[in-house]
């Protein structure tokens, strides 16, 4: 199973979460980015229908796999700050 962790962190005169090198967009407080993380994880929670998907790797290769609808992450919000 995949684990990730969304974290919150100071950003931009402001607060954000970050996945791995990824921020989100600045929130003004650290709760609202506390809120807006928690319910990106809640998200990630939501299975879907099993699709084909398409994607090109950084060599410019096309690739499709098959994504099964119920292969979720398991997923932590980390908030240092508390």
């Amino acid at each position: 199973m995949i684990h990730i962790k969304y974290k919150i962190v100071p950003h931009a005169e402001g607060w954000a979460y970050k996945l791995g090198d990824v921020f989100s967009e600045t929130f003004p407080s650290h709760d609202a980015a506390l809120r807006a993380a928690r319910d990106a994880a809640a998200r990630q929670a939501v299975g879907g229908a099993t699709q084909v998907i398409s994607y090109e790797d950084k060599k410019g290769q096309w690739h499709e796999e098959i994504a099964p609808g119920g292969d979720r992450p398991d997923v932590d919000v980390v908030d240092k700050a508390n």
